[in-house]
């Protein structure tokens, strides 16, 4: 028997980055955005958290044994 199982979990990461001084609320919102977008992010996150949020399996038949059945 083969089962296809789906695991769906919420992964919170965390990073510890530097950015200049002097910038408004909107400038460091800006800033972090566009690191995050060009990928000078990714390489600083870690994985803080991660929530399971839900599991789920599905039974599929290997197409001999449906073709049996169908035989039978």
């Amino acid at each position: 028997m083969r089962v296809i199982v789906t695991v769906v979990e919420k992964i919170t990461s965390e990073a510890h980055i530097d950015i200049p001084d002097g910038l408004n609320k909107s400038a460091i919102k800006q800033h972090i955005v566009d690191r995050y977008n060009t990928g000078g992010m990714s390489t600083d996150m870690n994985i803080f958290q991660v929530d399971f949020e839900s599991i789920s399996a599905r039974i599929v038949q290997k197409q001999a044994d449906a073709k049996r059945e169908v035989i039978r």
